[in-house]
């Protein structure tokens, strides 16, 4: 740690530091809290994301037995051909977002399948869909983590490190600029009685 000098310029600049430490701590705090928030919502949509998705397996499970019967090509049936992905900025964090998913369904002979095929169909498109989306959440809540983590460093930075040191740097010099004023003071009456002691002898 670089001492700090004990002078009025160092004092002025410490506690222009100061003010400027706790003028910035509050705002630095609202954006952990708001970033706190997101991060609570992310995770419950995940949550929720996930939860449909279980439901989805076992409605398809209760919904077609069949699925069991191997003889019966179903590969690549349906597939993700593209996703648009979007960016919000929240508090100065990216964050993605999911745009239009775009899935493609393999030709397939109506009177070659089976009638159920049709309900597959559409249990795989909305199956790849959330997750698709349930893979941008996760990256949502992580990347909402690190943020979260990297600002409450800071905050505790400011409030736990800086502003403390900087109070004990202004409080330091006060006490040396003090004590120099009231010793200049008493070497000045020291002089003053010296002189008038030798005036009068």
């Amino acid at each position: 740690m670089a001492r700090v000098a004990l002078s009025k310029s160092e004092l002025a600049r410490q506690t222009r530091q100061l003010k400027t430490y706790e003028r910035f701590l509050p705002s630095l705090d609202l954006k952990r809290k708001q970033l706190m928030a997101e991060r609570a919502r992310a995770r419950i949509q995940l949550l929720e994301t996930e939860q449909r998705i279980g439901a989805l397996q076992e409605r398809v499970q209760e919904r077609l037995p069949m699925l069991s019967n191997r003889e019966i090509d179903l590969e690549g049936l349906v597939r993700l051909e593209a996703v648009d992905l979007g960016r919000e900025n929240l508090v100065g964090v990216l964050l993605p977002l999911v745009g239009d998913v775009r899935l493609s369904v393999r030709e397939y002979g109506l009177l070659a399948k089976p009638h159920w095929v049709d309900i597959l169909v559409e249990e795989l498109r909305e199956a790849l869909g959330l997750r698709v989306q349930r893979d941008i959440q996760r990256r949502r809540v992580e990347l909402l983590e690190a943020a979260v983590r990297k600002v409450t460093q800071r905050v505790n930075l400011f409030d736990k490190v800086l502003i403390p040191r900087t109070r004990k740097h202004i409080d330091r010099i006060r006490i040396h600029l003090s004590d120099a004023e009231r010793a200049a003071v008493v070497r000045s009456k020291i002089a003053k009685g010296k002189r008038l002691k030798q005036g009068l002898a």
